[in-house]
């Protein structure tokens, strides 16, 4: 862990909270004892804090996994205004750039890199196995269900992923189903995951 800090402390002097919205400690409390999360927060509950304060104690970079190139964008754009070290690597960027992003990836200079599950489709996810992971967040995670209502098959390939990269998962969606919440587990390759 690198943060002296508590979460109570970060979210105060960093996020400027005084407390916590419900479900927002006990998944943080889990993500930070190292253990597979699923987070069925309704939107507007304050998902993106439950791995953003973990990114500051954490050793090594938050994989955030969003399907959304414009929320991933605004997402960062915060960070950085909060002061983090985050980047979205995306097809918008232009080659130079998008190979200085990988590389600062690869020599754990952020704190959180957003990436669409598409774009480890290729040989980005092997060059991301071996980039200093602590995490992996994977938001709107009820596109991995078949049962699910938003069903993409980019989130389908993401299994083993967590094997690969040996770090905790953290499943984030607004709405799932019992159904859909186990079969997210069962995709992810979550083991007794909190939530």
């Amino acid at each position: 862990m690198q943060s002296s800090f508590t979460p109570r402390q970060l979210l105060r002097d960093v996020f400027g909270f005084e407390t916590f919205l419900p479900g927002q400690e006990d998944v943080i409390d889990a993500v930070l004892d190292g253990r597979d999360c699923i987070a069925v927060m309704p939107t507007g509950a304050g998902k993106s804090l439950t791995y953003q304060l973990p990114s500051r104690i954490l050793e090594g970079t938050v994989l955030v996994l969003s399907p959304l190139i414009s929320l991933m964008k605004d997402q960062v754009d915060a960070l950085r205004q909060l002061g983090f070290r985050a980047a979205e690597i995306n097809s918008t960027l232009d080659p130079e750039e998008r190979q200085r992003r990988l590389t600062a990836f690869s020599r754990g200079e952020y704190e959180l890199v957003f990436l669409a599950p598409e774009a480890l489709d290729g040989r980005l996810r092997e060059f991301v196995s071996a980039c200093p992971v602590s995490l992996l967040a994977v938001d709107e995670a009820h596109c991995i269900s078949q049962w699910g209502h938003d069903f993409r098959p980019s989130y389908r390939r993401l299994r083993g992923l967590k094997d690969a990269l040996g770090v905790p998962v953290l499943a984030l969606t607004a709405t799932a189903t019992r159904t859909v919440a186990l079969d997210i587990i069962r995709q992810l390759g979550m083991k007794k995951p909190a939530g």
